[in-house]
């Protein structure tokens, strides 16, 4: 099978013999009985002006380098699509909020099949938040792909499989009711930006369709490829950035992941062996956890779900981001076919 070419926006790593400031020094060198933070690197800037991941490197304790998701309220916001309002912040402000409730109290639940770094510590302020979480990368986690290949969507298919099933049926108490960033009731601007037509007027029931389906459990809600961690061999996936996990039918996972790695011919080609795919890593992944549900059953409700889920996404594009490269024709085919079945 070829590789697929990702165009998505990931920092490039960067060195610097910048140190943290005391305070956070402190936070970092008391989670893990280190005696001193020997160098960092910033791997990521977070979307919009809102902080850094930083990578350190410690001296002493239990770990040889931990990452340090620092998260900042702005001075000044600095959107890439403009999208800058109060609502935003505030939703933003939340979803930071989600994460440490994540991390603290469901990701240890997570089996290995669907590794998640370890929390360290947490520490909620006034007007940031300190996630020291583990190094994925001495973990055996060290791949980021920009392309991939059948083997990586094969272990992020797993990955998902196994997150759904570990959490099916639960209550995502002190996470999103409805998880994913583009979910319509938090995306009321995005909505009010769309054109006058079916999809605006149908937005409210794709997504009562997909609220309805009696198979919840919880999604990541921005399950890109950029989220994903690779073993060398790229047969294993880990995923990190847990800002809106919530509750919701899988199918917004797998939809959003198909989307984020293949472009429109791709996505009308091998969608359907890898939604084939999906169901098979899902049935053995509830097998394991003892789930006695209606495998079937569930089966038949998500499939139908699978354009539902796809048309979702393609509504808040249309409204955040018009002209962005997946609202490609399969999107549209996708979309079209939901909407001529309601």
């Amino acid at each position: 099978m070829a590789e697929w070419s990702l165009p998505h926006r990931y920092a490039r790593p960067v060195t610097g013999p910048n140190r943290i400031d005391v305070d956070l020094e402190a936070v970092v060198l008391q989670a893990v009985d280190a005696r001193a933070i020997v160098g960092t690197q910033i791997v990521q800037s977070l979307w919009s002006g809102y902080g850094q991941i930083v990578r350190c490197r410690l001296e002493g304790g239990t770990q040889q380098s931990v990452i340090v998701k620092h998260v900042r309220w702005p001075d000044q916001r600095n959107h890439p699509h403009g999208w800058t309002s109060d609502r935003s912040h505030e939703r933003k402000l939340q979803s930071y909020r989600i994460e440490t409730t994540w991390y603290d109290r469901y990701a240890e639940v997570c089996p290995d099949q669907c590794r998640v770094p370890g929390c360290l510590a947490l520490d909620v302020r006034a007007d940031d938040v300190i996630m020291v979480l583990e190094d994925l990368d001495p973990s055996g986690f060290a791949g980021r792909r920009q392309q991939v290949n059948e083997v990586e969507i094969d272990a992020c298919l797993s990955w998902l499989a196994s997150f759904h099933a570990t959490f099916m049926g639960e209550q995502p108490d002190g996470l999103w009711a409805a998880g994913t960033y583009w979910h319509l009731a938090t995306r009321p601007d995005e909505f009010d930006a769309l054109d006058d037509g079916p999809l605006k007027a149908a937005a409210a029931t794709i997504d009562r369709r997909l609220a309805d389906s009696p198979f919840q459990t919880f999604v990541h809600g921005d399950a890109k490829l950029a989220n994903f961690c690779f073993t060398a061999d790229g047969y294993r996936a880990a995923a990190v950035d847990f800002q809106y996990v919530g509750g919701g039918c899988g199918m917004k996972d797998v939809a959003y992941f198909i989307s984020s790695c293949l472009d429109e011919d791709d996505s009308e080609r091998l969608a359907p062996d890898l939604l084939d795919r999906y169901f098979e890593l899902l049935n053995g992944a509830l097998g394991r956890s003892g789930n006695g549900l209606d495998f079937a059953a569930l089966e038949d409700d998500w499939r139908a779900l699978y354009p539902v889920a796809w048309t979702d996404f393609y509504r808040f594009l249309q409204g955040w981001s018009p002209g962005h490269w997946k609202l490609h024709r399969y999107s549209e085919r996708l979309a079209r076919q939901v909407l001529d079945a309601l």
